[in-house]
């Protein structure tokens, strides 16, 4: 898939087919977000894979206290993302470079999903985060960011057309 039709076609998927998603497709996933750039190299990331059904299901009863994402009862599978201290060099280190850096790192997790057929839809609210902590095996003091939900779009959800606000509104050229 070239790069545009990729960026065109990412969307925030919210009705997924039940079908599992193969291990080599969430694999390349995390590849692409391990190419991201950071800032002095400090890949200050980490991720967790569920797909198994037993985690599935305990993912998903969680994130479904929040009260909404109810499209999640078909979801397949999740990638949590977690945040690392970045190690920086020099003067930069009260620089907060990580969100950043994560970002990036998701949104390439999301072309390559995108690239391989598949659909995903980043979540900031997932339940308790306690409670999400331990489902994932994850320290108490982890900084889990992300939950992003993993999947085939279920037959017929379309691509639904993005609206963007005019280039002159966002851009300035010189």
């Amino acid at each position: 898939m070239e790069l545009f039709e990729a960026l065109i076609q990412r969307q925030s998927g919210r009705n997924y087919a039940e079908k599992p998603v193969e291990m080599e497709k969430l694999q390349k996933c995390i590849e692409a977000a391990m190419l991201a750039p950071s800032a002095c190299n400090s890949q200050p990331w980490s991720f967790v894979v569920v797909s198994s059904p037993e985690k599935v299901k305990e993912v998903t009863e969680n994130i479904l206290n929040v009260g909404f994402n109810q499209f999640c009862k078909k979801v397949p599978a999740y990638i949590a993302i977690i945040e690392e201290p970045a190690l920086l060099s020099g003067n930069r280190v009260s620089q907060k470079y990580a969100h950043g850096d994560v970002g990036m790192a998701v949104e390439n997790l999301c072309l390559a999903a995108t690239a391989q057929g598949l659909t995903t839809c980043i979540m900031g609210a997932f339940g308790p985060e306690d409670r999400m902590k331990e489902i994932l095996g994850l320290a108490p003091d982890a900084n889990l960011r992300l939950v992003l939900s993993v999947g085939y779009a279920a037959e017929g959800d379309p691509i639904r057309p993005k609206r963007r606000k005019p280039l002159e509104e966002v851009c300035k050229f010189l």
